[in-house]
């Protein structure tokens, strides 16, 4: 419960300004406080992520989208209270709250469960079986996700980053030129990690290859496609997953483009407006995905599966799912200006530690 203070900010302060509060600090929440430092309410990464899939600026002050109702505990409660209120009511940060409204405190469920020390249990598989067409000739004798960035391979980049992260464990999902991706990543054992390989022996879409997991995972498994760089902690959208009980959870990014026309509105016959060169904006698929267990075993064995297939597939069967908008730097490499961007962003996004 160290450090709290400087989750503190007034109800007047932007939403700019708590996702700087969020982004430095690792509690993940800020505490609104009046002037007598009274709580008056949270904002925590998952109530930002909302707004912003709702629109809403980000100069707009933070006691619009504020939780006004958080759950709070007293200073006399112990350790083992505190974590098992946390478990009962699924929260990750309680504040601690005097009689008077002051806020005295912070207990945040990582720091006392000291789980990045331990290593997350999930799995998170690396899609990395791709042709790479669009970026050949680099791709003619090189597969994509070893394609160097700066002087390190773009998915060793990816993999150190979710290692730094605290997870561990790893199936990275190969096909073309298959062998050079193993031989470059090995076993994860100069990484303190676990890496294992599903081996694709024919195209298998985007979502396929996760039918090939050996044995049926105990908690929901993360998927990222390996020709991405994000500055996305991973752990967020885990606990995005959770706090909105979903089955499946998808990242999306927002995607903004200009009409270079006038658009002309008719019903029928009739001209109803003309708008000029009107903004349309998009929220799209940032392939960095969230699947319980169940979804998994959804998947057909050892067929061709794309993941719009899998979310349609329990959109229709009435299943939880939830969209995670993306507000951290995100780089899809898909093309050859893209690897040019990255080359450029990589000193900045990803200095090698």
């Amino acid at each position: 419960m160290t450090h709290w203070q400087s989750t503190l900010l007034s109800s007047s302060a932007p939403i700019a300004e708590a996702i700087r509060i969020i982004d430095e600090s690792s509690k993940q929440i800020c505490l609104v406080v009046d002037d007598q430092g009274r709580l008056q309410g949270t904002v925590t990464d998952g109530d930002i992520r909302r707004a912003i899939l709702r629109s809403h600026p980000l100069d707009l002050p933070v006691e619009r989208i504020m939780n006004r109702t958080p759950i709070t505990a007293r200073p006399d409660e112990d350790r083992a209270a505190l974590l098992a209120r946390m478990k009962a009511r699924r929260v990750h940060q309680l504040p601690i709250v005097a009689a008077d409204g002051r806020v005295v405190g912070l207990a945040v469920v990582d720091e006392m469960m000291q789980v990045d020390q331990r290593g997350l249990d999930n799995w998170v598989v690396l899609m990395a079986g791709g042709l790479g067409m669009r970026l050949r000739p680099l791709t003619e004798d090189t597969p994509k996700p070893l394609l160097k960035v700066g002087n390190r391979p773009l998915l060793e980049i990816a993999l150190e980053e979710l290692v730094r992260q605290g997870f561990r464990r790893f199936y990275v999902s190969v096909n073309y030129l298959g062998e050079k991706i193993k031989e470059a990543l090995g076993d994860g054992a100069r990484w303190d990690a676990d890496i294992r390989y599903l081996d694709e022996t024919k195209r298998m879409g985007t979502a396929g290859a996760l039918s090939l997991i050996p044995e049926p995972p105990e908690a929901p498994v993360m998927v990222m496609n390996a020709d991405l760089l994000t500055k996305l902690n991973l752990k967020s959208l885990l606990d995005y997953h959770h706090d909105h009980r979903a089955a499946a959870t998808i990242a999306v990014r927002d995607y903004e483009f200009q009409v270079p026309y006038g658009v002309v509105r008719v019903d029928n016959q009739r001209i109803v407006g003309i708008d000029e060169k009107p903004r349309q904006h998009f929220f799209v698929n940032a392939g960095i995905y969230v699947l319980n267990p169940e979804v998994i075993a959804r998947i057909p064995r050892d067929s061709f599966v794309d993941m719009p297939d899998v979310f349609d597939g329990l959109i229709r069967d009435g299943l939880p799912t939830a969209a995670f908008p993306l507000r951290e730097y995100w780089l899809d490499i898909g093309r050859m200006n893209d690897f040019d961007q990255a080359n450029r962003d990589v000193e900045l996004e990803f200095p090698d530690r």
